[in-house]
């Protein structure tokens, strides 16, 4: 029989991947060749040029994180107030960055199958203070893109998408990224891809792309200041470790396959999964389950963590119920979900013994 006192080692709900230490010492050995450690360096170039051939899409700005991303995205289309209809249902920084620039977030319920924007219930959240829409591609699952956009543009719209999970999703037979106006990405260190710290912001339109790099920074180019800019550029150490794990992306998203696929089989008809869309190539960069009620959450979190084992309730609680909001909208889909979500264990060293272990305690509980 198991015990606690036989795990070696906690196991969280992801684990940074690193590549081998000389792959990313031959990139450090660059810049001390170079001298060059920030401002817009060679190895910062080299990867949004990698990333974005990898990716299929153009005009890639590489900046500190994926939150301050968002905020470049509102602050070039020159949103400084307002509303933006948003999801509840998502990570606190989607509704921070509108806060940060003082706009309103205006919260419109999710659906229940793959727990995106509902699209049904935007049009009705739209006033003559809307000025953008914020939807989350929640998990890497991708949003209704296509009656996003159509209701963007019978109103005259903005779409930003946070994107921070969608890294290497595809739908309908081209990046998730490649929809919106803008999409951000997050590089944080539990990310499918990470720079230990990052992010980026993707658009189709050269001109807002040159205005977000204007922006990150500090609206100057060379002696001449054109906007009230600020210091949101990437390091040369950062971008290293993005090209050191560049080469790895396609194990990662592989074994990551392999362990969700494995999850399946163990977990097949007991716990709720988000429903995978038509015409998506998902990323495996999550693997979230759905309990019947939160007291069968809290028992099973209890279980596991007796033994070790940290899952986590994600995305909880509903954004809109946050207490420093000026005012409460019931989003009853997105707070019962909230309840009852999680994340189970998932990144690439994560071995498949341990997963029938987690899978055996849930089925005991």
């Amino acid at each position: 029989m198991t015990t606690a006192a036989a795990t070696t080692e906690k196991i969280f709900v992801t684990k940074p991947y690193l590549p081998p230490k000389e792959e990313y010492y031959s990139y450090v050995d660059r810049i001390y060749e170079t001298g060059h450690l920030t401002n817009e360096g060679p190895l910062v170039k080299e990867l949004e040029r990698k990333l974005s051939d990898y990716l299929g899409v153009e005009n890639f700005q590489y900046v500190t994180n994926g939150t301050i991303a968002l905020q470049f995205a509102l602050k070039a289309f020159g949103i400084e107030d307002g509303e933006i209809i948003t999801t509840p249902f998502s990570y606190v920084a989607t509704t921070s960055s509108i806060l940060w620039e003082r706009c309103k977030p205006v919260f419109v319920d999710i659906e229940p199958d793959n727990f995106t924007l509902d699209v049904s219930k935007i049009e009705s959240a739209i006033t003559e203070k809307t000025k953008a829409i914020m939807p989350v591609h929640v998990f890497g699952y991708a949003c209704d893109v296509d009656g996003i956009q159509k209701i963007a543009d019978k109103y005259g719209l903005k779409v930003i998408y946070d994107a921070a999970h969608a890294f290497g999703s595809e739908y309908k037979g081209k990046s998730l990224l490649s929809y919106g106006d803008v999409s951000t990405l997050s590089f944080h260190a539990t990310k499918l891809f990470h720079t230990v710290e990052g992010g980026a912001c993707i658009t189709k339109d050269k001109e807002v792309s040159d205005r977000l790099s204007l922006i990150k920074r500090f609206g100057n180019i060379g002696e001449e200041h054109y906007c009230p800019g600020i210091n949101g550029k990437q390091s040369e150490f950062h971008a290293a470790m993005g090209l050191a794990n560049f080469a790895h992306i396609e194990e990662i998203k592989q074994r990551r396959k392999t362990i969700s696929g494995y999850y399946d089989e163990l977990l097949e008809g007991r716990l709720g999964r988000p429903k995978t869309q038509s015409g998506l190539e998902y990323n495996y960069a999550y693997y979230p389950v759905l309990f019947k009620t939160e007291e069968e959450l809290l028992r099973v979190f209890a279980a596991l963590n007796k033994q070790g084992i940290y899952p986590r309730r994600y995305f909880y609680p509903s954004i809109n119920k946050l207490s420093y909001l000026d005012e409460y909208k019931p989003c009853p889909v997105s707070e019962n979900i909230s309840s009852r979500i999680a994340c189970l264990p998932l990144y690439p060293t994560l071995e498949l013994s341990m997963i029938k272990r987690i899978c055996n305690i849930i089925e005991k509980v």
